[in-house]
């Protein structure tokens, strides 16, 4: 799937921002930080699949370029 890491990613910032919200909420400091760590991790994530993608369609230009 071309775009895995990039909807995992989102995924993982809005479970982050739930975590969050819900360690505001209840005044769960430990909570609130893992929701921080994940929305992070998630953000990470999704730019690491835009670059793979990006690297990807540069690639398959290239080919189509060459094989031309």
């Amino acid at each position: 799937m071309r775009y895995e890491n990039e909807v995992k990613g989102k995924a993982k910032q809005v479970k982050g921002t739930v975590k969050t919200e819900l360690g505001k909420l209840t005044d769960d400091r430990d909570l609130e930080s893992s929701g921080r760590a994940d929305r992070a991790e998630g953000q990470v994530q999704e730019k690491f699949g835009k670059a793979k993608r990006k690297i990807g369609e540069g690639v398959e230009d290239l080919g189509g370029k060459i094989a031309s």
